[in-house]
């Protein structure tokens, strides 16, 4: 079977400019998935200390705090129970994660991805999705995104839908806020250190997949004095099949940084797998930076100006 052989019209690349990150691959024949699945998944696959990954890239923003990415050094995983108990951690860096999410809704920052697939014979890209993203706000305060650069894609093996976008936005900047708490088993595995940072070690997967609901399955690293996330390793679920296509999801790492005070903000996301279609594997490589974090001053006002007396002597 030809899979996406035909040079895209306009209409597709505007589609596909507007997606971000799952992958799918259209079949001839497949069966669709039931609409709800109950109970707990498969446990997520086993961990050891990744490869180190390439620096992200300087910007023009603040300067980040030591961070797990830069050294990507790692102590063996400690099982020692943790010196208060682990359901008490839990609800403790979930109110972190709430306080966090409603901080970065404050800040303006710079988006840029990059999706390609590998020949497996050379190891280089043929084919390569990239889109850069400024998430701004307008004059009168509401956040929105502006892309500031979107070559035509070169992919040929697979495809990107909006699905990918809700990916990027929702669960590769994995946060587990209190209000999402009940929706995962969060299991408590031990104590690592990350570079310079000790963390409490989890694994998270959702305890029942519901309809048009995406998830997060995997492992999340968790600062243990501010209580944030500072890692999540592990996968976007579920995968999807439809009447007429296949979307397979790839594992990926997201790290975080300590941007302002004690909140740990997203800079870097990256996926190095191998989707198993039904048609064969086909190499990924993905990166998401997350760059140049401002707050947006909530106390600016634009209108006419106004002339300020001076003082007197």
């Amino acid at each position: 079977m030809q899979l996406m052989t035909t040079a895209p019209n306009k209409k597709s690349l505007a589609l596909t400019r507007l997606a971000l990150a799952t992958f799918s691959v259209a079949l001839l024949f497949c069966v669709p998935l039931a609409a709800q699945q109950t109970g707990p998944l498969p446990p997520p696959p086993s961990y050891s200390a990744p490869t180190p990954l390439p620096q992200p890239g300087s910007g023009n923003g603040p300067v980040l705090k030591t961070a797990p990415h830069q050294t990507m050094t790692e102590s063996p995983l400690s099982t020692d129970p943790p010196k208060i108990p682990a359901d008490q951690i839990i609800q403790k860096f979930a109110a972190r994660e709430l306080e966090f999410k409603k901080e970065r809704d404050n800040y303006t920052y710079t988006q840029t991805v990059v999706v390609q697939t590998i020949d497996d014979y050379s190891g280089q890209a043929d084919g390569e999705y990239r889109l850069v993203t400024d998430v701004v706000f307008t004059p009168d305060g509401k956040r929105t995104e502006h892309d500031t650069f979107a070559p035509t894609p070169t992919l040929t093996r697979i495809g990107l839908d909006e699905q990918d976008k809700e990916d990027l936005e929702k669960v590769q900047p994995f946060v587990l806020t209190t209000d999402e708490l009940p929706k995962y088993d969060v299991k408590y595995v031990g104590q690592q250190q990350l570079d310079e940072v000790n963390a409490y070690v989890f694994d998270v997967a959702p305890k029942k997949i519901e309809k048009n609901q995406r998830y997060f399955q995997g492992r999340i690293w968790v600062e243990q004095n501010d209580m944030g996330i500072v890692k999540t390793d592990g996968k976007a679920v579920p995968d999807i099949k439809k009447r007429n296509s296949e979307h397979l999801y790839p594992r990926f790492e997201t790290f975080r940084e300590n941007i302002e005070g004690h909140y740990w903000f997203p800079t870097y996301t990256h996926a190095d797998d191998t989707l198993n279609f039904s048609t064969g594997g086909i190499h990924l490589r993905m990166t998401v930076r997350y760059e140049n974090y401002k707050r947006f001053g909530s106390t600016i006002k634009i209108g006419k100006p106004i002339e300020v007396p001076k003082e007197k002597p």
